[in-house]
């Protein structure tokens, strides 16, 4: 009755889980194409100054505003892409209006995203990109005759005085300043074209911080950061003052504000985490990370396959006696995975509900919680990722989604099952479809974690066999790997996990070292 109570429960956790893959899970997004596109200028104004007895005023249209610019900017308070729009638009300028008032700028625009995203400019010739503003216009006017397509570029870009509209499109002036404006189109359409020869390729694994120069004026103001430029606005028409001559005293014509620029980006979240746990589905590496915080990161740890659908990061905070926080939190026992579970099943046992741990762990000289920040010495993350199978480099399973997750971590740390039949082949899986993935990524690993080990047994026979299943273990990553540190553990009771952060924080520190040199 039991077992058949379980196996069912089994069943619609599984059920579960894959209709949460099915959604996609929305909470976390790593990648995305986004398209943006910067304000558009103000128009110009055609207006006349009119006054008491100063019936016929000189022109006094105002300038339009520029548009609003569009930056990108990296912030340590997001850790995914799910809040960013697929559509940008900047904010456009403000049109200019009479008695010589020009339009207000607009503001500018912050996209703000994760610390560690990439961002791409597409490439013209990929089918993802949306067109840009001139390829916009010549889309618009495909199909109509000569006249037509004519007549829609001069609405476009010109704003006539109200009845004067067919009167200028005939007058030489006019017909000057159109000359004037296709130029200065060449030479903007020029400028686009120089700039999409280096497209936008942004890593944004830093906050930037602007240093502010010391002896510069009081009166100068302070310039605001806004991070990196990635669409500009357009600029904002002429009023008709702009096009009066000694042969136009009465300019009716001023031209619009011009589009701001259209980018596709592609947004590339790569987790930054000073370790990653690399292993197998239900290795134990949600309830390792759970263990090390004490229960405070937001793993999902259950009875069935692939809990763990997007990567979680938790901090570990060490003392000066190595003392880390997760031990000196009231948590001893973690949850089971689905590994452990059918193992039970199979055996026909209960699990166990133990509340204490086998070995009580040594006592911190670090009283309590409260005031551990006093004893803080180091820290450092530690990021759980989707497990890792076969062909994952082919993007089976998760794929992609979980390499790229772990491609900036510092160090890497492989997480086997110990009690499995043979933890060495999942080893030789994982170093495989790392290489595959990044020639040389398998290098960055550092510490091979044998995880539930309580589940080898206690009897003497027992203990002799998982000593020799762990030294063949520890012999095949010094024949395969090289010097190599092999750790057994128990992440569900918590035991031997401070030898394990000390290792980490020798990488970690290491790492750093190699930076600032």
């Amino acid at each position: 009755m039991f077992r058949s109570t379980q196996r069912r429960l089994f069943s619609i956790a599984q059920k579960r889980t894959e209709r949460k893959r099915r959604q996609g899970d929305d909470s976390f997004l790593d990648h995305v194409i986004i398209h943006v596109r910067a304000g558009r200028g103000g128009n110009g104004c055609v207006a006349f100054h009119r006054e008491k007895f100063k019936p016929m005023g000189p022109p006094s249209g105002g300038s339009g505003g520029r548009g609003g610019d569009l930056y990108v900017m990296p912030t340590p308070e997001l850790t995914t892409l799910s809040s960013i729009p697929k559509r940008v638009h900047g904010h456009p300028g403000n049109h200019g209006r009479g008695t010589w008032q020009n339009g207000r700028n607009a503001t500018h625009t912050v996209i703000k995203v994760p610390l560690g995203t990439v961002v791409r400019e597409l490439p013209r010739d990929d089918p993802r990109r949306a067109k840009d503003e001139w390829e916009a216009e010549e889309e618009s006017l495909e199909g109509l005759p000569i006249e037509a397509r004519r007549a829609k570029m001069l609405d476009s870009r010109w704003v006539h005085y109200p009845r004067y509209e067919d009167d200028n499109v005939h007058r030489d002036a006019f017909k000057q300043a159109e000359e004037a404006l296709w130029r200065e189109e060449r030479e903007r359409r020029w400028a686009r074209m120089q700039r999409a020869k280096k497209p936008i390729d942004l890593d944004l694994s830093k906050v930037e911080q602007v240093v502010e120069d010391v002896d510069a004026p009081l009166a100068l103001g302070k310039t605001e950061y806004l991070g990196h430029l990635i669409a500009r606005g357009g600029n904002g028409g002429l009023g008709n003052p702009h096009f009066l001559s000694s042969l136009n005293r009465s300019p009716k014509f001023a031209t619009k504000g011009h589009d701001g620029e259209r980018v596709t980006l592609e947004l590339e979240l790569k987790i930054i985490a000073d370790v990653g746990l690399v292993g197998m589905p239900n290795a134990g590496k949600s309830t390792l990370l759970r263990a090390l915080t004490g229960g405070r990161a937001k793993t999902e740890v259950a009875s069935y396959a692939f809990t763990t659908l997007n990567p979680v990061v938790g901090v570990i905070r060490v003392a000066d006696d190595d003392t880390f926080e997760g031990e000196l939190r009231d948590v001893h026992v973690f949850e089971e995975t689905a590994v452990e579970q059918d193992r039970e099943l199979e055996q026909g046992s209960e699990p166990e509900m133990t509340e204490e741990p086998a070995s009580e762990p040594d006592t911190p000289s670090v009283a309590n919680l409260d005031n551990f920040a006093i004893f803080e010495s180091f820290r450092f993350t530690i990021a759980d990722n989707p497990g890792l199978i076969s062909r994952a480099s082919e993007d089976v399973g998760l794929g992609h989604s979980f390499l790229r997750s772990i491609e900036r971590s510092h160090a890497l740390v492989y997480v086997v099952d110990l009690a499995g039949p043979a933890p060495w082949d999942e080893l030789a899986i994982l170093r495989e479809e790392l290489d595959k993935y990044q020639p040389g990524m398998s290098a960055k690993a550092r510490l091979v974690i044998a995880n539930k080990a309580d589940l080898l047994g206690s009897d003497a026979q027992e203990v002799i066999e998982a000593r020799a299943k762990l030294h063949q273990l520890e012999t095949y990553v010094q024949r395969e790997m090289g010097p190599m540190d092999v750790v057994p553990i128990s992440a569900k009771y918590g035991q031997n996990l401070k030898r394990v952060v000390g290792l980490m924080q020798r990488y970690v520190r290491t790492a750093r070292d190699g930076e600032v040199n």
